[in-house]
């Protein structure tokens, strides 16, 4: 099950595991105050190599023109 950050305006930020099918909280789990949940970041993925699929699944002949 995914998490989800959620920020307390007295508490602060808490983070809950939750079922992506249960609706969003509404109030703290510790005060009662209201909260909003944080919409997380996305993280981008760079490849900076010749490629997964050269160096994780196929022959050494792709390895030697990876490396070339």
């Amino acid at each position: 099950m995914p998490n989800y950050d959620y920020r307390c305006q007295k508490c602060g930020k808490f983070t809950v595991q939750q079922s992506i099918k249960d609706k969003a909280l509404d109030t703290c789990t510790t005060c009662g105050s209201p909260v909003h949940r944080v919409i997380g970041k996305n993280v981008g993925v760079l490849y900076k190599c010749s490629g997964f699929y050269c160096t994780d699944s196929k022959g050494t002949s792709c390895g030697e023109a990876a490396s070339s």
